[in-house]
Parts: structure tokens; C-alpha cells; sequence
């Protein structure tokens, strides 16, 4: 059987050295005995022991990576559902932009249509009754950015047939901007590749609405 000395003198020494080496304070909860005692069971360890610690270690490792491997093959399962509250035949069907103006009005913010611009969409069926209204932004007095990802992801995901496009001005001022006439030939342009029909763009006003269904700007 193999046998081991230790020199009682090494202690302070040896403790010393385990301090520095692994960075152990005065405040550390293991006693200065202990400290020592690890660090010569990790010197005088037989071959063997060594060898079977990195057995060990190398099992864990292929372990680890082999998990790592096979996260990357895992991905989420996205389901969309829908589940209105009331018959289709119950909802409301637009029949002219003031239909539209009239619904998106009575759904809107009343105490911010005069103070900062909004953008909502009205989404449609294939019979132009209404599936549901939703924001899209909310901007400063003068304008509101959309993103148009945005507003054809709820729509498909609505399974929407056709929109109206609606934002407000808070100045009251009925005529629209360059701004809104490209954004709304951009998103009448993406309607068509997606097969989804833009029908009209409404600006909110609390005394009156533009359409630029009405005025031929679509």
C-alpha cells in the first residue's frame, strides 16, 4: 500500500499558497486546515483517481454538447386562433366611408383625438362586415410612424378580406399630407401581392372625415 508524509511545517505555507492560488480571503467560510488538507489530496491523488476524475469530466462534456446539439433542432409550434363573441351576422357591415367613419369614431380615443395622431386599421370580411378594429401607433401632434409588416400581419392573421386605413389629425385639418398619400399607395400596392384589398384611408377629425376612397386617391 502506498504511503504518504506530510511536514507539519508546510502548513502555513501551504495555506498561504492555496490562498493565492484559488483567491481565498481571511472571510471565506473553509478553515485554514481545510484549505490544506484539499490542496495536498489534490498534489498526492494516485494516477488512478486522476484518470477516473477525467473520465468524469469528459462523460459531462459529451453530455453537455450532445444537448447543446439537439436544442438546436428544437423550435416553437405558433398556433393562431379566433373566437368572436357574437354571430357574423350580427356584426356591423360597412356600406360607404361613412359607415366606416362612423364606427372607427365611436371606437376611438375621445379624450386624444384633438391631442396626439393615432393610426388604426378596420378589418373587413369577404361581405364587408367587421371582424375587429386595432391600433397600430401612436405618435406625437404632427404625425405617427406605421409600419406596414405590422398592419399585414394582423390582417392575415385575422384572415381579413379587405382593411380601412384610418388616422386622426389633431389640428382638425382635413386635407392630407405627401406623407400619408405614399403611404397609402405603398400599402395599396402591398394589398394587391398579399391579395388583400385596401379599401379606403380614413383622416378623423371630431367635426367631419376625409376619404380618399371618395375623393379617388385609392
Amino acid at each position: 500500500m502506498r504511503s504518504y508524509s506530510i511536514n507539519p511545517a508546510l502548513s502555513s505555507a501551504g495555506t498561504f499558497g492555496a490562498q493565492k492560488l484559488f483567491g481565498i480571503n481571511a472571510n471565506t467560510a473553509f478553515t485554514h486546515r481545510a484549505i490544506y488538507s484539499a490542496c495536498i489530496f489534490c498534489l498526492l491523488s494516485p494516477v488512478r483517481e486522476t484518470r477516473t476524475i477525467n473520465q468524469i469530466f469528459q462523460l459531462k462534456f459529451k453530455t453537455m454538447k450532445a444537448q447543446i446539439q439537439s436544442s438546436l433542432f428544437m423550435v416553437s409550434e405558433i398556433k393562431v386562433s379566433y373566437q368572436p363573441k357574437f354571430k357574423a351576422c350580427e356584426r356591423p357591415k360597412v356600406k360607404s366611408s361613412k359607415d366606416a367613419y362612423n364606427i372607427l369614431f365611436n371606437n376611438w380615443d375621445q379624450g386624444r383625438i384633438e391631442m396626439s395622431e393615432q393610426f388604426y386599421i378596420l378589418l373587413l370580411n369577404r361581405a364587408n362586415r367587421v371582424i375587429g378594429i386595432t391600433g397600430i401607433s401612436s405618435g406625437g401632434f404632427s404625425g405617427s410612424m406605421v409600419d406596414p409588416k405590422l398592419i399585414f400581419g394582423i390582417a392575415l392573421k385575422s384572415c381579413a378580406s379587405g382593411i380601412i386605413l384610418c388616422h386622426n389629425h389633431p389640428s382638425s385639418n382635413l386635407k392630407p399630407s405627401q406623407s400619408d398619400l405614399t403611404l397609402t399607395r405603398r400599402l395599396v400596392e402591398a394589398g394587391k401581392i398579399l391579395d388583400l384589398q385596401v379599401l379606403d384611408h380614413i383622416i378623423l377629425t371630431k367635426w367631419g372625415y376625409f376619404s380618399f376612397g371618395d375623393e379617388g386617391l385609392m
